[in-house]
């Protein structure tokens, strides 16, 4: 009886201290689903991970939803794709005023928790999206894309990408001229997707400190979109910070095994989601997610269960530092653990966090204080340049 005491109080405490916390995710691909007609993102959804309910119900106080056109989409027509996706992000907050704001800075989450209100802030997921021009990242920022991934899974005409052929050895000269606007601007540096020696290379340009908004660990799991101890290690060095992703394949050496070796279970569940999702390319990224699990359940994949993200986050913090590692899904674009299937979830990492000894104000600082202060240095360092413009 008094171990379930125990148990049913520890439960309580999780939920209150989640509910009461400013709670970021720092990467979703919802912006595929806003494009969809018919999608109302105000309703409860059957399908996917993120609504309005299930972020509610999942106590979060900021999401960042990510503008992503593929990397074989380039020039004037990724530009084009990219503005009508902040113009899908614009509308759907417009549609939904009690319920959303359109957020860009730390202190604009504050508010937006404060009233209770959902803040919705904007990232450009792949730096070909700019199509090589210092004035469209200005376009970007000027119409609420507070960071920007400079690669997405091919490189850049400027910047390496973790999966891909290096052509630049890391950032080019262009490159480096990208990170200083974006430091200009205030716009948060991303360096998930890009390679190792890009990664190194913004640490030593960079004048703010720089994230990855969604990115899991190397030596838990061996993958190149993963970072190393000691990419960790750096960025957090220059105050930087460590999302983690909730991806199957970043987070279980297991599952990225198996996909390496059995190619074809891969391409399988590719293929159904594309016959599931017939045109919708929204719904391709929906159906993958579910038909992985699917396959697990079967037999046809390696089982990932939710707790590996927790693994992962220990993981971060023993390398980068309490005050280094926060949360950044890849909902509705990546393949979820099982638990983790959306983000009505999210209470649970409070309360396996809580469970595992952490301290309230450093779970705080894991689910969203940290990026809040992240985002106040970044700003603090786009007002200091200006100052001496």
């Amino acid at each position: 009886m008094a171990a379930k005491s125990s148990e049913a109080e520890i439960s309580s405490r999780a939920r209150d201290l989640h509910f009461r916390s400013v709670v970021v995710d720092t990467h979703v691909d919802t912006t595929q689903r806003l494009l969809a007609s018919g999608f109302d993102f105000a309703a409860r959804h059957s399908d996917g991970s993120v609504d309005i309910p299930r972020l509610r119900e999942g106590g979060l106080s900021a999401v960042f939803f990510a503008v992503w056109v593929p990397g074989t989409v380039t020039g004037a027509e990724a530009v084009s794709r990219a503005m009508a996706q902040i113009d899908a992000i614009h509308a759907a907050v417009a549609r939904c005023p009690d319920d959303l704001m359109l957020a860009r800075t730390a202190d604009d989450i504050r508010r937006a928790h404060a009233a209770g209100r959902i803040a919705i802030l904007i990232g450009i997921e792949g730096g070909h999206m700019i199509d090589s021009s210092l004035d469209v990242l200005r376009q970007f920022a000027s119409r609420g894309a507070v960071y920007m991934t400079l690669t997405h899974m091919r490189g850049t005409e400027w910047a390496d990408a973790s999966t891909d052929v290096p052509r630049h050895n890391g950032l080019s000269a262009f490159g480096k001229q990208v990170i200083a606007e974006m430091n200009r601007l205030g716009m948060l540096v991303d360096v998930s997707h890009v390679s190792d020696k890009t990664l190194l290379d913004v640490l030593e340009v960079s004048e703010a400190p720089v994230f990855a908004s969604h990115s899991c660990c190397r030596a838990l799991c061996n993958t190149p979109r993963n970072l190393s101890d000691d990419l960790i290690r750096a960025i957090a060095a220059q105050d930087g910070l460590i999302d983690v992703n909730f991806h199957v394949g970043f987070l279980s050496q297991e599952f990225a095994d198996y996909e390496a070796a059995h190619p074809e279970a891969g391409k399988q569940a590719e293929a159904e989601a594309r016959r599931r999702s017939g045109e919708n390319g929204a719904r391709e990224l929906v159906e993958w997610d579910r038909i992985v699990r699917e396959f697990a359940g079967d037999g046809k994949l390696p089982r990932v269960e939710w707790p590996r993200i927790i693994d992962h986050v220990k993981h971060a913090v023993e390398i980068a530092g309490i005050d280094g590692v926060g949360i950044g899904s890849d909902f509705d674009g990546a393949c979820m653990p099982f638990g983790m299937e959306d983000a009505s979830k999210f209470p649970s990492i409070t309360e396996s966090l809580l469970r595992e000894g952490f301290g309230e104000t450093d779970i705080q600082g894991i689910l969203g204080e940290n990026l809040l202060r992240l985002m106040r240095r970044v700003e603090a360092a786009a007002h200091r340049r200006k100052g001496l413009a």
